[in-house]
């Protein structure tokens, strides 16, 4: 993937590689200790069924992993984004 620079992810939508539109990005989880990025916060559609998704409160958690491309959206693969228990301190 193309280096991004974190000022052009404020508020970008955030969509699954199905066409489904998951919310707009409010912050990214990073690992203080290794740089590496881990997760999305996304505010989610009002439309959208989070009952799949890990969520913090408002937010819905997309594991990181799951982007696959980041250009006019940030597309992410649906399965991956629905992740695993969001158990990370």
């Amino acid at each position: 993937m193309a280096k991004v620079f974190a000022k052009n992810l404020s508020n970008k939508q955030v969509m699954a590689t199905d066409g489904t539109e998951l919310g707009i990005l409010n912050n990214i989880v990073m690992d203080g200790k290794t740089g590496e990025l881990e997760d999305l916060i996304v505010k989610p559609d009002i439309g959208l069924d989070t009952s799949k998704y890990q969520k913090d409160g408002q937010y819905i958690i997309v594991p990181f992993e799951s982007v696959s491309a980041i250009k006019d959206y940030i597309v992410v693969d649906k399965v991956l984004a629905k992740g695993l228990p969001y158990d990370r301190q």
